[in-house]
């Protein structure tokens, strides 16, 4: 199995024109694409920034010339309407020529009530999603698509300007269900790394490449990268569903105030060395990942690139 590398553009800790200037920056420091997000909010004050993913792209797509660009993720289902997002996709993936592709799932609340609708429970939101994903795909297609589903209303709309070539769906998957919806109606599988879900993605008939993010934060003192970590990605502790139910930031940060600097470091390699992160990568890679894209944690992002073309890269080759 061949992987492609990847680095994450943070919209949580980065505002646009930053955002733009790491893109291209990744792009000469050889990664093979790379993932931003797609959020209404930052997950606590501290990140400070949740720009809007769209215009960040149509400037990456014209501040690179060959890295692939992914979005990781969109929930297509609340926020904004399918029909609308059928539309930014088709003029990016046109924009980008090839190398564009787009992540869904099932979203957080803290993203999606944002317009006061209810928020359904998950197996809900995957029926919604799965028809979202109907409703983008003829959009793409079909000259023009009226659509009275359960969920979604799309009444004689027309996408004119459409991408060369196909964006690939890559569907979020956490656990068995959201993997066979996955495997049914995607091209690929966005997962935490996890074995099981990317096992059943598999044996459900998935086919496509598998997507994974390892966040860490690279930095020549261990004690800071440690303080670092946990004043900005704490969130990251917190157990079961409460990362997808929990509304606003201020539920968050209550949250995230009985996770311990120790506790995130447990889960998060922070400090100079490449070991624990080869361990990692080499765990997503056998579990099945074959784009693993780093996150790295924090304000240094040029530093973390430095590493990346001097040792960490180099320490990878093997995989």
């Amino acid at each position: 199995m061949s992987v492609k590398w990847g680095f994450t553009l943070s919209s949580e800790e980065h505002p646009p024109a930053r955002l733009v200037e790491i893109a291209r920056r990744a792009e000469a420091a050889d990664f093979d694409f790379v993932s931003i997000s797609d959020h209404y909010h930052p997950w606590v004050e501290e990140q400070g920034h949740a720009s809007f993913v769209w215009s960040v792209l149509g400037a990456v797509a014209a501040a690179t010339d060959k890295i692939e660009v992914a979005v990781g993720v969109t929930c297509p289902i609340m926020r904004i309407h399918p029909a609308v997002l059928a539309q930014a996709v088709a003029t990016t993936g046109s924009m980008l020529d090839g190398r564009f592709v787009w992540g869904v799932g099932t979203g957080e609340a803290l993203n999606e009530h944002i317009t006061g609708g209810r928020w359904p429970p998950h197996p809900i939101r995957l029926e919604m999603l799965e028809e979202a994903i109907e409703v983008i795909r003829r959009l793409w297609s079909e000259k023009s698509v009226t659509h009275y589903g359960t969920y979604f209303t799309v009444e004689d709309a027309r996408i004119f300007d459409r991408p060369a070539q196909d964006v690939p769906i890559v569907v979020s998957a956490f656990g068995p269900e959201a993997a066979k919806t996955a495997a049914k109606v995607a091209d690929g599988l966005w997962t935490s790394g996890e074995k099981a879900v990317i096992d059943e993605y598999r044996r459900s008939g998935g086919k496509g490449n598998v997507y994974s993010q390892l966040t860490l934060c690279w930095g020549e003192s261990g004690e800071k990268a440690r303080a670092t970590a946990h004043r900005l990605w704490a969130f990251s502790g917190l157990p079961g569903q409460l990362n997808q139910d929990l509304r606003t930031i201020a539920d968050y940060e209550d949250a995230v105030g009985l996770v311990t600097e120790a506790q995130v470091a447990e889960k998060i390699p922070c400090g100079p060395s490449t070991e624990p992160i080869v361990e990692m990568a080499t765990a997503a890679v056998e579990a099945g990942v074959d784009h693993l894209y780093f996150h790295q944690i924090g304000p240094d992002q040029e530093a973390f690139l430095e590493f990346w073309q001097k040792e960490l890269q180099p320490a990878l080759a093997d995989l």
